[in-house]
């Protein structure tokens, strides 16, 4: 994968980006398009219709043989081996302190075969530790990142936009759940997962096909007013989904239980696995607490912003911004663990100010079901 040092690597999707006029941006050594017409537009598109977006630069690393299952559940915190074929679970890579090298989403798509999806920016790390941690077992890795195109579609629309064009039975098609088949004539895995908080498709297609895909779901979608997404509105739909982002809610310095997500860690299953013994010190002693702020004053908490109780310092904001849904200034912050409790009433150094943030549970916005 890129470093830093080199050029950024473009998607297979970089011209249709530029025909539609996308302002690009360098991110985890791709360019990527961070917005089209507008983050507030293409964000409420997905609220009420549909909106397709290049995640071609993601990794996807699959791993096939007699001891994948087992091997992935050495390295991995959680289970994959209790997966049943065609399902997916949401799980984490941690070092052996118990901090989270990447969050993940494995797929088991045979007894035998997986595939593991990473973060852009930990792709290549991901790689590596787990071509490591499966060293001398009955398997093959193979990381396919460079090899594939991913586009997503998400929103209450996406499934009547998609379904015409693919063979995959979308109605059997649950949640966390991945099917092989055709979109638009490609061979192609449907997942029905996402990072919006909507309904929605990720579609795996080997990477000389990704524009056909990508042409044909925003002709599909034509009627339907689809639009083409970036960065910045797939940063806010996830954050008021309560999702966390690599880099900011999640890192080396946290552990699952901090950020909320101890159900990752499958302490029940059988044999050790990477950063058990830190993990199960982690659960019982958490340092800090992920949390959602909602801003009560005028400000929005950004970044490294940083949150007070009274003169103490409690912690910093992770992610933060105006939610297009709400109206109203949202965000995720670690603070202490006595100032985690819901209804408590923190601060946030906004600028020269001090301004007052409501605890409140997680996710801020759930889908109308």
């Amino acid at each position: 994968m890129a470093h830093s040092q080199d050029a950024p690597m473009a998607t297979p999707l970089a011209d249709r980006h530029a025909a539609l006029g996308a302002r690009m941006v360098e991110f985890a050594g791709w360019m990527m398009p961070l917005q089209y017409t507008g983050i507030l537009e293409e964000h409420r598109a997905v609220r009420s219709r549909a909106g397709l977006f290049d995640l071609s630069h993601m990794g996807e690393i699959f791993v096939e043989g007699p001891e994948a299952a087992d091997g992935l559940g050495l390295a991995l915190t959680s289970n994959p081996g209790a997966l049943k074929v065609g399902r997916a679970q949401y799980s984490m890579i941690c070092f052996p302190d118990g901090g989270i090298l990447d969050d993940l989403i494995v797929y088991r798509l045979a007894d035998q075969r997986f595939m593991i999806v990473a973060n852009a920016s930990n792709s290549a790390a991901v790689s590596d530790a787990l071509t490591a941690r499966l060293a001398g077992l009955k398997l093959v890795l193979d990381d396919r990142s460079l090899a594939t195109a991913l586009v997503a579609i998400q929103g209450p629309r996406a499934a009547a936009i998609i379904g015409p064009l693919t063979d995959v039975d979308l109605t059997a098609l649950r949640h966390y759940a991945i099917a092989e088949g055709t979109v638009a004539g490609v061979p192609a895995l449907v997942a029905r997962t996402g990072y919006t908080g909507e309904d929605g498709f990720e579609v795996f297609v080997e990477i000389g096909a990704g524009a056909v895909v990508w042409d044909a779901l925003m002709a599909a979608g034509k009627a339907e007013g689809i639009v083409p997404v970036g960065l910045g509105a797939r940063d806010t739909l996830r954050l008021e989904a309560g999702m966390p982002l690599y880099g900011n809610e999640l890192g080396p310095d946290s552990t699952p239980f901090e950020a909320g997500l101890g159900r990752v860690v499958a302490f029940t299953k059988e044999g050790d696995f990477v950063g058990r013994a830190a993990l199960a010190k982690a659960a019982d002693e958490p340092r800090k607490r992920l949390v959602g702020l909602a801003v009560r004053g005028r400000g929005i908490a950004r970044h490294g912003y940083e949150v007070f109780r009274g003169d103490r310092r409690t912690g910093i904001v992770t992610s933060g911004t105006l939610s297009p849904t709400l109206g109203d200034p949202i965000a995720m912050a670690y603070v202490a663990p006595s100032d985690a409790e819901p209804g408590t009433i923190l601060e946030v150094a906004i600028r020269d100010q001090r301004v007052p943030a409501e605890v409140v549970a997680l996710p801020f916005y759930k889908r109308p079901s």
